[in-house]
């Protein structure tokens, strides 16, 4: 995987030859999967930011962005929460 260094999170996923690294909403993958981007190589959410999926526990949630890999290992904003 040619997951960035600093967009490493716990956990890494694999389908369809896209990587998706740590608690991505599972609405962003799935419009990710359904748009298959042919520049892109996955999704990522550095860290595990509290309110995300997997980490909804307590009454606290902080803003926390899915960000999108391309092939030459730029990357940008897919989505905020």
């Amino acid at each position: 995987m040619n997951v960035p260094q600093e967009l490493r999170s716990c956990h890494t996923g694999v389908y369809e030859g896209y990587f998706f690294e740590g608690h991505i909403p599972a609405e962003d993958i799935a419009r990710f999967l359904k748009e298959k981007p042919k520049d892109m190589i996955g999704l990522a959410v550095p860290d595990m930011p509290q309110g995300s999926p997997g980490m909804e526990q307590g009454m606290g949630r902080e803003p926390y962005s899915v960000y999108y890999v391309k092939k030459d290992g730029s990357y940008g904003v897919w989505a905020r929460h």
